[in-house]
């Protein structure tokens, strides 16, 4: 690998350790949680949490509108708006992977934080759910994805952005960013309970900020504009070969793959892997400093089945959906596209069937 390209994956694995060490560290004392947010709003009708998310997703929206704008990481090149809609995988990947988050306890960022506190629950969820996005991504369950489901898909005139599909483009585009980041910011900050705690509002700021520092570190650090070899644009630093930010779904399959085929020198340590090492650390971090870290072990059998069973679904669902509620829910809808949003719908469905089945569970538990 020539010594330009090698020096750019390092630059960009640097970014994404230190960015996700910031978004590990505020997370975990913000309790940031996907998972909790939907949990919070239908059993207590408690918006809060979800205040936060969509606080960060609207600074991640309208800061990718300004990397756009002025050319800073062309984004039409990200996989989230390509023209190729592979609805149906949103769909079931969605909702598998809103069921599997929930049986799990947490989404795939969720997990992670939770290694970094000291739960070992929490790190076989996250060893059973990287080796399902692995099989999903490069084995048996591929061969399944792509014949049965990534195959029903529709290819829109247009890349699937909002802006887009509406025939917009330049300022017209970014106008509507801005309005709809902006309109996402100011739900959240209505909130009285939100404004009360300042690590909600200081939570969504800065992963919403750490989004759009992804993006910069794999579209921008880790770009070359003529790579030696193919003498073409080239993203170095990603497993993709894209422009890409959070995502934790996929990675930990890239890690066991790196960990498992060290040897190859075609292997480095990418945008991705580093992001999720940098959660962990961030979030042991903040654990060491507020005496929160604690060993954590299953309390039973059913306990473990419902963990790796959400783990599977979790690595399944959130490869199919090209993201999970980080990586579609946050980095893609900062794009505007409409897989993601279809995504984040589903997901939304099936943490709330998940819940009801818990319940149900509970109830005739009694």
């Amino acid at each position: 690998m020539p010594a330009e390209v090698v020096s750019l994956q390092h630059a960009a694995a640097w970014w994404a350790f230190v960015i996700s060490l910031l978004f590990g560290a505020v997370a975990q004392r913000s309790n940031y949680c996907t998972m909790g947010a939907i949990s919070d709003i239908t059993n207590f009708g408690d918006w809060t949490r979800a205040r936060m998310a969509l606080c960060s997703v609207g600074v991640a929206i309208i800061g990718v509108a300004w990397l756009k704008a002025s050319g800073t990481v062309d984004m039409a090149k990200s996989f989230y708006v390509a023209p190729k809609l592979i609805w149906l995988s949103h769909i079931v990947g969605g909702l598998l992977f809103g069921f599997g988050m929930t049986l799990a306890s947490g989404c795939g960022s969720k997990t992670l934080i939770r290694v970094g506190t000291g739960s070992l629950r929490a790190l076989v969820t996250l060893l059973m759910m990287g080796v399902f996005a692995w099989f999903t991504l490069r084995g048996v369950l591929a061969v399944f994805r792509v014949a049965a489901l990534d195959a029903v898909s529709v290819t829109l005139p247009t890349p699937q952005d909002l802006p887009s599909l509406l025939g917009l483009s330049g300022m017209g585009a970014t106008a509507v960013a801005l309005v709809i980041g902006a309109a996402l910011l100011a739900f959240a900050f209505l909130g009285r309970e939100f404004r009360r705690d300042p690590w909600n509002w200081v939570g969504g700021l800065v992963i919403g900020a750490v989004v759009i520092a992804g993006w910069y570190a794999s579209g921008r650090v880790g770009f070359i504009a003529e790579h030696p070899e193919s003498l073409e644009a080239a993203w170095v630093a990603t497993n993709s070969g894209r422009p890409e930010s959070l995502t934790f779904t996929a990675p930990p399959a890239y890690l066991l793959e790196l960990l498992a085929f060290w040897s190859d020198k075609s292997k480095f340590l990418t945008f991705g892997v580093a992001s999720i090492l940098g959660v962990i650390v961030g979030a042991c971090g903040m654990a060491l400093a507020t005496r929160t870290f604690r060993w954590e072990g299953f309390a039973s059998v059913e306990d473990l089945a419902n963990h790796l069973i959400g783990a599977a679904l979790m690595g399944f669902g959130g490869v199919l959906a090209l993201g999970c509620t980080i990586g579609q829910g946050l980095s893609g809808m900062s794009t505007l596209a409409l897989g993601s949003l279809i995504t984040v719908v589903c997901i939304v469905i099936g943490c709330k069937l998940a819940l009801r089945y818990q319940l149900w569970r509970l109830e005739n538990s009694l």
